[in-house]
């Protein structure tokens, strides 16, 4: 979605937000790969200073930036000798997507990338969206940016990767509905009752994709494929009533458009992030790719069952939060996760997340948002009230 196609035959310059995470790294793997293609004007990370200075030693980068401006005297080690311009602090982050760069990976995870990924798209000519969080919290300001920017936004997410490949934008009359396509998680079947006392590494062993531990409690939770039917609304422009979700154990179909003459076209591929990382990173041509090719006679048989939301209650929060709107999904977004991190901190139990989340929607108004900073404010005051709720079930859990 978004502006032209200023893509030419040149070295594209390329910038990395988020270069440290999972999707970050996949990244970095693929241009590598691409060298000749790419040179990278800009990464970022949070902490991991040694490694963002490896990255941009191989690289070549010339900008570094880190968002814990603790970590300025080793990442300035790290990089001693090399050509390269460092920074710290979260207005480092900004000063890297503001550099000049022909494509943007914007991989930060949470709410933490939202003005970072803004910033980019008012300079970038592509950027692709990795940070799902973005498109929920501030779904129409981002979609008004990206217009007064001519700027061309790519879904890196698979299931939404899936859909931009399969989805006739010329003609939105047809499509009757997309569906969104997830694993399930690693608890699929379990019964309500056994969740109670699932661990954090439990949950973070997602059967099929290798993801951080955010987004792998999320798909445990199905919180992710509720944000993704948020986003999903914000991409391709269609209500709440025409996304479905369903749940395919294998996780080969990554998503399908549905169309009135009854077909379903659907993007199939191994599950594998660098598959849709590299869509977006050679858009609007492919690049080969190192990961095995898809051998469906192996697989013998792909399933589907339809999500049980008695048991998974993030998939129907989700959706009322985009029936609502407003600052309804930034408050979602911000209270979930607020619940991901004290599970995983051992805080509160595993079905403690919804239900936090659940409570937080409840104890807060929804306004209309009309800026960034306003966005912050409302964000902030939610994750007080998640915080407070977080206090109140631990205390529950050691009573």
């Amino acid at each position: 979605m978004g502006g032209p196609d200023k893509s030419c035959e040149e070295a594209r310059r390329v910038s990395v937000l988020g270069a440290t995470g999972s999707v970050g790294q996949s990244t970095i793997e693929l241009i590598e790969l691409n060298c000749a293609s790419y040179d990278v004007e800009a990464l970022t990370a949070n902490n991991n200073a040694k490694l963002l200075a490896e990255q941009a030693r191989r690289l070549d980068a010339k900008f570094v930036a880190i968002a814990n401006p603790g970590k300025y005297k080793e990442l300035k080690s790290e990089v001693d000798g090399a050509n390269v311009e460092i920074a710290a602090g979260p207005e480092s982050i900004i000063e890297a997507s503001a550099r000049d760069a022909d494509w943007v990976m914007a991989a930060i995870v949470g709410a933490a990338g939202l003005k970072p990924t803004i910033q980019a798209i008012k300079n970038a000519t592509v950027v692709a969206l990795a940070n799902k969080e973005c498109l929920v919290c501030a779904g129409e300001l981002m979609l008004e940016q990206i217009i007064k920017s001519e700027c061309t936004l790519l879904p890196v997410d698979s299931e939404h990767n899936a859909i931009f490949q399969v989805f006739n934008f010329d003609n939105r009359e047809e499509i009757k509905k997309i569906i969104l396509t997830a694993s399930g998680g690693p608890f699929r079947r379990m019964s309500y009752e056994e969740m109670e006392d699932v661990t954090p590494s439990e949950a973070v062993a997602h059967p099929n994709w290798d993801m951080g531990d955010k987004i792998s409690i999320d798909s445990a939770t199905m919180m992710n494929k509720g944000l993704e039917l948020i986003e999903a609304h914000f991409l391709f422009g269609l209500p709440e009533k025409k996304i479905d979700i369903l749940v395919h154990p294998q996780s080969i179909i990554h998503s399908m458009v549905e169309y009135v003459d009854g077909s379903i076209l659907a993007q199939l591929g191994s599950p594998d992030m660098r598959t849709p990382i590299s869509y977006s990173l050679a858009w609007p041509g492919r690049m080969e790719m190192p990961n095995a090719n898809l051998n469906l006679a192996d697989i013998g048989a792909l399933t589907f069952e339809t999500p049980d939301i008695e048991k998974f209650p993030a998939l129907a929060l989700a959706r009322e939060a985009l029936l609502i709107g407003k600052s309804a999904p930034a408050i979602l977004n911000a209270a979930n996760e607020e619940a991901v991190a004290a599970f995983l901190s051992g805080k509160v139990g595993f079905l403690d997340i919804a239900r936090i989340v659940d409570e937080t929607l409840e104890r807060m108004s929804f306004k209309n948002i009309r800026s960034i900073d306003e966005l912050l404010s409302i964000d902030a005051n939610a994750r007080r009230v998640a915080q407070g709720l977080v206090a109140h079930f631990t205390g529950k859990r050691d009573a």
